[in-house]
């Protein structure tokens, strides 16, 4: 009887021993979410009877908008550059040569003199391709003696530009429309008021046209206007000896040369003088005769 009442505990124990663990309450579980929604969720181990390893998560889709276009960069570059030069017309001739070399133009030019500062002073407007503008400037740097400014400006106008297709693409199809419309009119006061319209719409799509091609010319062709002159002649100081001499011989010079052209001018002065003193001759000989 005792050996059965043993055995009837032993048993008792090895089932309280192979008892599952009680529930888990899940309000003291906290869940969070993963560090990074878009990263890939990976599983090392088997999830009940599955034998997924890894999970990916797609990225999220992004919906472009159709009406967006890739537009590069629209800037304008200008400047200018004053500088002096041994030889105003050898500078000249290698600008011209540049412009040539690097299929640019010149736009303007001109010329002055200073007689004062005593230098001969010449202005170009040069237009060249916007990639050859930094080698132009370069060369034209190349020329100068000595350079007394330079100035470079750039101005984004990529703004400008969308802003401009942009109009210039509704204007064109609003024209499309009117002429649709225009197909399918039948009165004659309808035809005449799509008619305007259709003229109005035309000219402000010529106007957006033309402003939009001048804009792409300054992108497309950079200018630089460029100022040289040649070196002032160096006047020698009054303090030297050398200058002193020269300054006397040219003070006599001028003396002699100012005496000259007054004798010259006084020349009836002199027919008188002649004219008293043969007069006065002839009587004095005629005086002697009478006695």
């Amino acid at each position: 009887m005792k050996k059965a009442i043993i055995a009837i505990l032993g048993v008792a124990m090895l089932a309280a021993c192979d008892k599952k663990p009680s529930r888990v309450n899940i309000m003291d579980v906290k869940l969070e979410p993963p560090a990074d929604a878009s990263a890939d969720l990976r599983i090392d181990e088997p999830v009940g009877n599955s034998q997924v390893n890894a999970v990916r998560f797609p990225p999220p889709v992004v919906v472009a908008d159709k009406e967006a276009k890739d537009v590069s960069k629209k800037i304008i570059k200008q400047g200018d550059i004053h500088f002096e030069t041994d030889n105003v017309a050898g500078t000249k001739k290698a600008i011209y040569a540049q412009l040539t070399k690097l299929n640019g133009y010149a736009s303007g030019e001109n010329e002055t003199n200073d007689n004062e500062s005593n230098r001969k002073e010449f202005t170009i407007n040069a237009k060249v391709p916007a990639k050859n503008f930094d080698l132009f400037l370069i060369n034209v740097s190349a020329n100068a003696v000595k350079i007394d400014s330079k100035n470079i400006s750039m101005r984004d106008v990529t703004t400008e530009y969308i802003d401009m297709t942009t109009r210039l693409s509704n204007k064109k199809k609003l024209e499309e429309r009117y002429l649709e419309l225009l197909k399918k009119g039948d009165k004659i006061s309808d035809l005449l008021q799509i008619e305007n319209k259709l003229t109005e719409i035309r000219s402000e799509i010529e106007s957006t046209q033309g402003q939009l091609n001048y804009l792409l010319k300054q992108v497309d062709y950079s200018s630089l206007d460029i100022t040289f002159y040649a070196k002032q002649n160096v006047k020698e100081s009054g303090e030297t000896f050398s200058y002193k001499i020269k300054s006397a011989l040219g003070s006599g010079w001028d003396s002699l040369s100012a005496w000259f052209y007054w004798f010259i001018g006084a020349w009836p002065l002199w027919l008188i003088i002649t004219a008293v003193i043969v007069i006065f001759k002839r009587w004095r000989k005629r005086r002697k005769t009478n006695r």
